[in-house]
């Protein structure tokens, strides 16, 4: 019978060290970790370097591999940052994670993560977020993310004296400043071309992006602002006669739907059929503020607007909504969305997103027709001049086809899935078209609210917060930043339904404001518009931006700059 040797404690000790995992310094971790994200995890990036053929030629391979040191070093010395005792192993995973997710999308769907992507991502609720999640993903999160996760999870970090590792982390981050500016100044000339060509390449390393855009997002949470900035103190409605009914405007935001695809602009499908029966005054050349909601909304509704984009100052000082309330007049925000990013802050607001009203919300969410099911009362109960926003659910991506009832599915075959890389474009563009039928629908309904009501001269304007990429030039969805974000993502529809009541009024001259239609217009006309056609007298009112003046008989002009 042969003997059997059990193990000694010293021979488990030498097996246990085996089994062991090497020891990292943080310095060697944030390397390695580094060279891992510039290699694995930019396939964007890198895609869209060499997609510019700005790199190519007979040192085209020396700049790469420049830019490839480059954008290493500059990891590292951002995780040299942010990796001291404790954290080290929780921060890289946790980056690993969200850079895998963060690297499928910009993959699939080509995004940019700027600081105003960011703010979209920020103030996303669960229930968008949702719709954003597929089983797709999984494969890249797996293999990019848990797996690096597990085997940093399990390697182990040299501990060392605080003074020490203080002293040799100074060290590692002048190294690696250096080898930065080193790698740099190998191709200063092609690669300093190539930035100044196409910054927005900037928006695409991962993780930098993102950790960037989000302490410049937080930073603007924690600007010590204790109160809007007042605009239209002098504000006030224009005297009318006694007999003169109160004015009633409803303000319908559409999200998502872009200019192209809108019936009354020409496009080859009928996609507003009732509108066109109404036949609204039709505006086909509009741009919008922003390609994002969180950019466009303050934004339309600023008087600072495109033409002085300053995010700060729009977002910190009164809106449209605070200068009509200052003037007397009445305002409520009606919102199946994700808020009003501020614009109607300390004014009334009803929110439909939660389902208050269950029978007309049959599914997870609801239609925005919810937003009309007590619009009649709300009307009634208003004695004075009224401005009622209704902020739609409309075309949000990439769900198009939860964004309509089953009757509005006319264009088949529809993209039926939130993965967009699960369909054909020809999909995406029927399910998208049959949620726009669903907004004309929509605001038809509303225009014929409004002609049944006889307490107010009314009005009705649609104007869309920004477009849409439904796989041009391989693009989907929206939020690129303006300076490349396509037309597909800027141009948006605005149309305008006035009573005879209120032309009577108002004296405005429909032939004239048809004609204005051939000219380009943007948000920036929104803010103006409105206090033109609601009669508010204040210093910050522009003619020139107010699509009505010029056509409402009291200022004679023939022409108008739009800008």
């Amino acid at each position: 019978m042969n003997a059997i040797t059990l193990p000694t404690r010293s021979t488990r000790g030498i097996h246990s060290r085996a089994l062991r995992w090497p020891i990292l310094s943080p310095e060697a971790l944030a390397l390695a970790a580094s060279t891992f994200f510039t290699l694995f995890l930019n396939h964007a990036f890198w895609r869209a370097v060499i997609a510019t053929g700005d790199l190519h030629g007979p040192t085209g391979w020396l700049s790469l591999m420049s830019l490839v040191v480059l954008i290493i070093a500059l990891h590292a010395f951002l995780l040299l940052l942010l990796l001291w005792p404790g954290i080290t192993k929780p921060v890289v995973c946790v980056l690993l994670m969200i850079s895998s997710v963060a690297a499928h999308y910009m993959t699939r769907f080509p995004i940019y993560l700027d600081a105003d992507m960011l703010r979209n991502v920020l103030h996303t609720d669960g229930r968008e977020a949702s719709e954003l999640l597929s089983l797709s993903m999984l494969p890249s999160v797996l293999l990019l993310g848990v797996l690096p996760s597990l085997v940093v999870w399990r390697t182990r970090i040299k501990r060392r004296p605080m003074l020490r590792a203080i002293a040799i982390r100074g060290c590692w981050l002048t190294l690696v400043a250096v080898v930065a500016a080193g790698s740099a100044m190998a191709s200063y000339q092609d690669l300093s071309a190539l930035m100044r060509s196409h910054h927005q390449l900037r928006y695409l390393v991962t993780p930098a992006n993102y950790l960037v855009a989000l302490a410049g997002a937080l930073s603007d949470q924690r600007a010590t602002i204790t109160a809007r900035a007042a605009v239209g103190e002098d504000a006030r409605v224009a005297v009318r006669s006694k007999q003169a009914k109160p004015r009633l405007l409803i303000l319908v935001v559409g999200e998502t739907v872009r200019a192209q695809n809108w019936g009354l602009n020409g496009y080859m499908r009928q996609t507003t059929p009732e509108l066109a029966r109404i036949q609204p005054v039709n505006f086909s050349t509009v741009t919008a503020c922003g390609s994002s909601t969180e950019v466009s909304l303050p934004c339309m509704f600023s008087v600072y607007g495109r033409a002085n984009y300053d995010e700060t100052r729009i977002r910190h000082s009164d809106s449209l909504l605070h200068i009509l309330d200052r003037a007397g007049i009445a305002t409520q925000w009606r919102d199946n969305q994700t808020g009003c990013k501020g614009v109607c802050e300390g004014l009334p607001f009803i929110t439909y997103r939660t389902g208050s009203n269950r029978n007309d919300c049959p599914g997870e969410e609801c239609m925005d027709e919810v937003m009309l099911s007590d619009l009649a009362e709300e009307i009634a109960r208003h004695r004075g001049d009224t401005v009622l926003v209704l902020h739609q659910l409309g075309n949000h991506g990439p769900s198009y086809y939860k964004r309509y009832p089953p009757q509005f599915r006319q264009y088949e075959p529809t993209c039926d899935s939130d993965d967009l890389g699960d369909c054909s474009q020809e999909e995406i563009v029927n399910a998208y078209d049959n949620a726009v039928l669903y907004t004309d629908a929509f605001v038809a309904r509303a225009i014929r609210l409004l002609e049944r009501q006889s307490s107010h001269d009314a009005a009705l304007i649609y104007v869309s917060d920004h477009g849409e990429s439904l796989g041009e030039a391989g693009l989907y969805l929206h939020g690129l930043p303006y300076a490349i974000a396509p037309k597909t993502q800027l141009q948006v529809p605005l149309t305008i339904w006035i009573s005879p009541e209120l032309l009577r009024s108002r004296a405005i001259d429909m032939e004239c404001l048809r004609k204005r239609t051939a000219q380009p217009a943007s948000h920036d006309n929104l803010f103006h518009s409105v206090l033109g056609l609601m009669e508010v007298q204040t210093r910050v009112h522009v003619d020139d931006l107010d699509l009505f003046a010029g056509c409402d008989g009291k200022n004679a002009r023939t022409a108008l700059h739009v800008p």
